[in-house]
């Protein structure tokens, strides 16, 4: 697999041409006048066209995928190591939070009835608004950092042993030696699975507020 997606184009019209020229100069409002009277000319209306088509151009150019076969024979694997770093990265750029449903958080963290009535009234965030991102922003992380491990081996304990005794029918049954010592935390087991599936499950209910 090959990615490239170049960053999002940067905007470079007469008021940034003339900022660049003068950028030494202390009196912002004559900066901003200069750059008026250039955007006003032919010269400057010329330049707003060449920076809107530069614009499309770089957009319309900015993502070039090239896959191998081999990168779907086991897709969920492929696509969390892609996934994982970049929610790390996401948690710790992040300038804001969308709203998060209260029943998709623990009730520590959720609002009261007279905080969701002013956020749904004006907007208003209450004291866990944010908090509540960030938790569900680590179960992603806790979802995809598990598949990329071998998070079952901590359930087993004990030593196997096992042998296979064949039958008066042709057939062969497993039975335990009396040196196996293996236990399995099925309820452990049952419980982290569980916290996994919920991960996946926030990351597509979610997915559209991912975002910096």
């Amino acid at each position: 697999m090959k990615v490239r997606i170049r960053k999002y184009p940067t905007w470079f019209g007469p008021h940034q041409l003339v900022d660049a020229i003068f950028f030494w100069a202390k009196d912002e409002d004559w900066v901003y006048s200069v750059g008026k009277w250039y955007g006003d000319t032919w010269l400057g209306n010329l330049h707003y066209k060449l920076a809107d088509h530069y614009m499309q151009w770089k957009e319309s150019r900015r993502v070039k995928v090239e896959l191998d076969p081999w990168d779907t024979w086991s897709m969920d694997h492929t696509l969390a190591e892609i996934v994982l770093p970049m929610l790390i990265q996401l948690k710790q750029t992040k300038h804001g939070a969308p709203s998060v449903n209260q029943e998709d958080v623990p009730e520590n963290l959720r609002a009261g009835k007279l905080e969701i009535e002013q956020y749904e009234k004006d907007g208003t965030t209450d004291a866990l608004f944010f908090k509540r991102w960030d938790w569900v922003v680590d179960e992603m992380i806790f979802a995809f950092n598990s598949k990329l491990s071998d998070w079952e081996e901590r359930f087993h304990s004990g030593e196997h042993d096992i042998h296979w005794i064949e039958l008066d029918n042709g057939l062969v049954e497993m039975q335990k030696g009396p040196n196996d010592t293996h236990e399995w935390d099925q309820e452990g087991h049952r419980a982290y699975q569980d916290r996994i599936n919920n991960g996946f499950r926030l990351f597509g209910k979610y997915y559209n507020a991912l975002w910096d």
